[in-house]
């Protein structure tokens, strides 16, 4: 196990009902006047932003509102976001929805705390020295952001989807409703189900040995979202598993379950340029990716793949060759995947094979390589795509 340090102090109200207390964390952490950020469609029809206002009025809270938010969140947002912020004297942010919105805010508190653009922090040129704090009320169990230092953003003028890390976007506190997921629709359950395993698995597939305790725990996630999606999707009213379901996708991303071992995030990668040109859902195009990812590589760990299909998947070992239980434990999560009514190809994403070398492209390692688990170069990349692009899967 390698050396590190973990330092995760988000404040989480779960349960239901919990977003009535908003205005109490709000005061509780420093806020004074409040932008509230939200996508705008069923954040608006469920009635929940007129409760949360409620909330803040009854707290004798000033807030401002900015809607608009779009899944794979845009630049153009985020900068009207920090003109607001300023005009107004916002202290506070709080971001009501999935990770689009919560991502969408964070980004605009490091650029109301920076003289230059926030897209620096975005493309590497510069690191966040301060930013205004932000809370979460989640709609959505997908991208983890409500407990995580973590933020992804597209910008429109090239559309290139980067991420930036930071703990002073970690939020101060996280609202966690079961009942506020359970208007979902099945597709966008499973897409944020499939982020919540792709999570995990960035982290799982590591060249660092002797990470028992880490190992246990991402089975042990993984296996949940395993046996609970199902549950929601045949019954969306479920709160036991959506609870559940929420729980993990927190647990997945605020990296209790990746400290101490190298990890990968290549499959984030590569999907990112599938839904900054496609705008598909972040989690359906890792469906596409991710299985290929692992069939790409898994012969640089043999062990590990068997490992996932024996652990996770409860599948038997073949001693006698051990790549064909790898390969068994990739194609069972294929079908897993294919059971919650995820794409598995470029066809049923709406990608196409002849886009794959522009996606190469903005991918951007030129001639570099990038990744933990195992290093890719741009060649990698596109066979990695390719592979995605086929019309049939071997296996299934």
């Amino acid at each position: 196990m390698n050396n590190f340090t973990f330092y995760s102090p988000t404040y989480f109200a779960f349960g239901k009902g919990q977003e009535v207390n908003a205005g109490k964390y709000i005061k509780r952490f420093g806020g004074s006047k409040v932008l509230l950020h939200y996508g705008g469609g069923s954040v608006v029809r469920s009635g929940l932003l007129d409760r949360v206002c409620q909330a803040l009025d009854a707290d004798q809270i000033p807030y401002v509102k900015l809607g608009g938010v779009k899944p794979n969140p845009r630049s153009g947002l985020v900068y009207e976001g920090i003109d607001v912020c300023r005009k107004e004297g916002v202290d506070f942010i709080l971001a009501i929805g999935g990770g689009s919105a919560i991502d969408s805010a964070k980004a605009i508190a490091m650029g109301v705390c920076y003289d230059g653009d926030f897209w620096d922090f975005y493309c590497g040129k510069a690191a966040p020295k301060a930013a205004l704090p932000v809370g979460t009320i989640l709609t959505i169990a997908a991208a983890g952001s409500e407990g995580s230092g973590d933020s992804v953003i597209t910008l429109e003028d090239g559309m290139l989807k980067r991420g930036a890390g930071s703990e002073h976007i970690r939020p101060k506190f996280s609202i966690l409703n079961p009942e506020l997921t359970q208007t979902l629709p099945a597709y966008q359950t499973a897409a944020g189900a499939t982020d919540i395993c792709a999570h995990v698995c960035e982290r799982y597939f590591t060249n660092t040995k002797e990470v028992e305790i880490t190992d246990r725990l991402c089975e042990a996630v993984l296996q949940t979202m395993i046996k609970e999606t199902p549950r929601v999707i045949a019954d969306p009213n479920n709160y036991d598993a959506r609870a559940n379901i929420m729980w993990a996708g927190m647990v997945a991303h605020n990296n209790i379950v990746g400290v101490g071992r190298d990890q990968d995030w290549n499959s984030h990668g590569i999907e990112h340029e599938l839904s900054a040109l496609y705008d598909v859902a972040h989690g359906a195009g890792l469906a596409v990716v991710m299985p290929n990812w692992m069939e790409y590589v898994m012969d640089h760990d043999i062990n590990r793949f068997c490992q996932f299909a024996t652990r996770v998947f409860h599948l038997d070992m073949d001693f006698a060759n051990p790549r064909n239980t790898a390969m068994a434990g990739i194609n069972a999560f294929r079908r897993w995947l294919r059971s919650i009514g995820m794409p598995l190809t470029f066809a049923e994403l709406g990608a196409k094979a002849e886009d794959i070398p522009k996606l190469v492209e903005t991918f951007g390692i030129g001639d570099g390589e990038t990744g933990g688990f195992v290093h890719l170069n741009k060649d990698d990349i596109t066979n990695i795509y390719e592979l995605c692009s086929r019309e049939t899967i071997p296996g299934l």
